[in-house]
């Protein structure tokens, strides 16, 4: 039996799962390397071990450098990496599963490739979203204007718990600094959020652009997932550090929405949330080895590593 990429380091079963780990670490102004299974953070302050198997995202802010070595582990360790530019843009995200199995990926791609099961999907992560409502038998429209209200009626509940004048939401893409306080506040917990959601779906081994509400983007399915827990987690958040002031925004927003993460076990239920949603039982093999197969007729699975027109190749 043939092998693909075989992973000497550590397998899936000696690693944290994803739910366990530390949601996200913000990390900027340093140089980060590799010791052994650790990544190092070198600073003004000095040398900081890092375990690579404990991170869920590991946002990448200005004045950061990374070494060749620092992203294997990563990537080995199944973590995710995100670019956040001066004004809380992100750039770029990267993860690795850690599973070696493609059933939960397959899983998905059933469930976007058929219309209604699709649209089943996005009811029931609606359903998640509205406990109180049954969204069964609405349009797309009707639950896409049932989301608006939902979070506008949060700004406004937040707004009032908080003290926090709140007006519109404005997002400057290229300035961070032109919105107001609580508008830099749901910024920055937005691309937290994101991190951490692309974290979660590339270490399940699902596929970020085949999205259920979102479409047409790469990361379509993290959108779906982070905005499950927007109005529970992330704008909270955002308008607790905003009540603090206006002065390092952002930073107190990361420190406020880690908080919660970690308060409500957010990666655990994500995890859970994403197997429900997509239908996967966990009966489909999932094994330590990587494992590839040849598919045949009638769906059936066949040993890869021999010629089938010859027989097996020893």
């Amino acid at each position: 039996m043939s092998t693909v990429s075989k992973r000497a380091t550590s397998s899936p079963w000696e690693l944290p799962r994803v739910a366990d780990r530390v949601s996200f670490i913000y990390l900027e102004r340093c140089t980060v390397h590799r010791e052994d299974n650790a990544i190092t953070v070198t600073d003004a302050d000095g040398i900081t071990h890092i375990p690579s198997a404990t991170i869920g995202a590991l946002l990448l802010g200005p004045g950061t450098k990374i070494t060749h070595q620092a992203m294997s582990v990563l990537g080995e360790s199944g973590a995710g990496v995100v670019w956040v530019g001066e004004h809380g843009v992100r750039f770029y995200a990267g993860g690795r599963a850690l599973t070696r199995s493609s059933a939960l990926i397959e899983t998905q791609a059933i469930a976007w490739a058929n219309r209604r099961r699709r649209l089943e999907v996005a009811r029931a992560m609606y359903r998640l979203r509205f406990p109180d409502e049954d969204p069964e038998g609405r349009t797309r429209q009707e639950l896409l204007s049932m989301e608006g209200l939902r979070v506008k009626e949060c700004y406004r509940r937040e707004s009032a718990r908080t003290g926090v004048p709140w007006k519109r939401r404005e997002y400057h893409r290229d300035d961070f600094s032109a919105g107001d306080a609580p508008n830099q506040g749901v910024t920055a917990a937005a691309q937290c959020m994101y991190g951490i959601a692309h974290a979660v779906v590339a270490a399940l081994g699902c596929s970020p652009g085949l999205g259920f509400v979102h479409s047409g983007h790469e990361r379509s399915f993290v959108l779906d997932v982070a905005d499950l827990y927007k109005t529970e987690v992330a704008i909270p958040a955002a308008f607790d550090a905003a009540a603090e002031g206006v002065e390092e925004i952002a930073s107190r927003t990361r420190k406020a929405l880690r908080d919660r993460i970690n308060k409500t076990r957010l990666l655990d239920r994500c995890v859970r949330d994403i197997k429900g949603l997509l239908g996967y039982n966990g009966t489909q093999s999932a094994g330590a080895d990587d494992h590839v197969t040849l598919q045949s007729d009638g769906d059936v699975h066949v040993a890869s590593g021999y010629n089938h027109a010859d027989g097996p190749i020893w």
